[in-house]
């Protein structure tokens, strides 16, 4: 199994005068699979936005390969180090097409052979805009597979099983614990969570072990 560790110390992060994450520490070895659960608002959508460096900390350090984000080069290798799938994929104000996006993972060819696994393969050509969201968000983890083949150590996926029926939810779920990459993955969805290493719940800013 592939991909990077993932290392936690203090991470503290506010929205305003709101305290969203509290003082987090997490140690994620190197192709663990780890689930977050919780309430909306608990503070699990920050702290993946925090690893990526799109959330600003106030305090605290998280390190990728055992590497800070703090310089404009480091933040740039982070950026190609972990792959995101986000909780509600952008359509774009301008008619990106799915074959676009797929080439955004810098593996086009990987990313449209898993387009084609999760039964959107036929819709490349379209304008994400015409997708529904079942559909924009398995085109989205298809780019998230071009991405690891691309070199991405790091999988951080917000809720890439909500918009699925269940037949679509245990797909995407056998892609995301089939690769061979660190997972870290906010979900409801208990059979992607059973598929994880670890289960772990946020709360008001603060996580606890839950498996």
């Amino acid at each position: 199994m592939g991909g990077l560790d993932v290392r936690m110390r203090g991470v503290t992060c506010r929205h305003g005068r709101v305290e969203a994450v509290a003082g987090v520490d997490l140690e994620i070895a190197a192709g663990d699979r780890v689930a977050l659960t919780g309430t909306n608002g608990s503070g699990k959508t920050t702290l993946l936005r925090a690893v990526l460096g799109l959330h600003r900390r106030t305090a605290g350090s998280i390190l990728v390969g055992g590497r800070d984000a703090r310089t404009a080069a480091e933040r740039a290798w982070r950026g190609r180090a972990c792959a995101w799938v986000p909780q509600k994929p952008a359509a774009g104000r301008f008619p990106l097409l799915g074959a676009e996006l797929l080439a955004s993972s810098s593996a086009p060819a990987e990313a449209a052979d898993a387009a084609v696994r999760l039964g959107v393969g036929a819709l490349v050509g379209r304008p994400l805009h015409t997708l529904s969201g079942g559909q924009l968000q398995r085109m989205y983890l298809a780019r998230a597979v071009g991405c690891v083949a691309a070199g991405a150590g790091v999988l951080l996926a917000d809720e890439p099983t909500a918009a699925l029926d269940f037949d679509g939810q245990a797909e995407a779920a056998d892609v995301l614990a089939s690769l061979p990459v660190t997972l870290v993955v906010v979900t409801h969805d208990r059979g992607l969570a059973e598929r994880c290493d670890r289960v772990l719940e946020m709360a008001a800013g603060r996580l606890r072990a839950v498996r």
